[in-house]
């Protein structure tokens, strides 16, 4: 089973899919439910085609698994409405205006910077699970 690794990225109006290891694959939607539901099925039917056509497959039908991904835009906007710039400020260490850059694409963050928004978003949910 091969892992094939799908970023999911926002454009500013939706979510788009794509696949450095499947290329010519791209779907977009509104959600990001509706754009991993799109993609899969979109997939499927790139891979027919390409069989149809007689092209070198990237993959076996069947014998992968989706591994999707969302770059820090696509995280940002995903979760906007459930976590406040101002409580992932506090447990990331980055500014509000400097996550607002990130969410609505002025700026692209390095490694390290999403890795602390990342981080930060895991440390907001265990404190969220352990409510009683």
């Amino acid at each position: 089973m091969k892992n094939i690794k799908v970023i999911i990225g926002y454009t500013g109006t939706n979510f788009c899919a794509c696949s450095e290891q499947i290329l010519g694959c791209v779907a977009t939607g509104s959600t990001i439910e509706e754009i991993k539901k799109e993609y899969t099925e979109l997939l499927d039917f790139h891979i027919e085609g390409m069989e149809a056509d007689k092209e070198t497959l990237p993959v076996e039908r069947g014998k992968y698994k989706l591994v999707f991904e969302l770059d820090t835009q696509a995280l940002l906007k995903q979760y906007q409405n459930i976590i406040s710039f101002s409580a992932l400020s506090k447990v990331t260490g980055i500014n509000q205006r400097q996550l607002s850059h990130y969410a609505n694409g002025i700026r692209t963050p390095q490694a390290n910077q999403r890795q602390k928004i990342v981080k930060g978003l895991h440390e907001i949910g265990k404190e969220f699970i352990s409510v009683s």
